[in-house]
This record gives structure tokens, sequence and C-alpha cells, in this order.
């Protein structure tokens, strides 16, 4: 099974070893989904977008060109 079918629209565990699945076209489908942001509800995305987070911090290499799908502004409670 390719890794964008085990992650698409499925509550995934995130893990060590998905991570280490994704290579350069996984990430690229799972950017697209964050893009086109066509969930059916408003909180269906947060999975993939937690996924691409996840992905940021362990296989930054891979992520390089979907940094602005995170949202890694710093922000004032105030």
């Amino acid at each position: 099974m390719k890794t964008s079918d085990a992650v698409s629209n499925q509550t995934v565990t995130i893990n060590e070893a998905l991570i280490n699945e994704f290579d350069d076209e996984a990430t690229a489908i799972l950017a697209k989904r964050l893009e086109d942001d066509d969930y059916p509800t408003p909180f269906a995305g947060l999975g993939d977008w937690h996924l691409l987070r996840a992905l940021a911090i362990h296989r930054p290499e891979l992520t390089t060109p979907y940094l602005h799908l995170i949202d890694q502004e710093p922000f004032d409670e105030d």
C-alpha cells in the first residue's frame, strides 16, 4: 500500500514508521490536499496538518516547499 493511500481521509496514528515511509511524492499529495482544503468538515483537515507538521519536524527536507501550509507564526494572546 502506498503511503499516500494509507493517509488519505483516514485517522492515522503518526509514528516514526509512518514518517519514514514518506517520500517526495507522498508529501506532495498530502500538501495538495491541504492546499485544496476540500474537507467535509472544518476539522477534517487537522490530521493532514498534524502529519505535515510532524514531517516538517522529523523530515524537513521533504516539507521545504510546503512550509507556507504550516502555521508557524508566533502570536500574542494578549
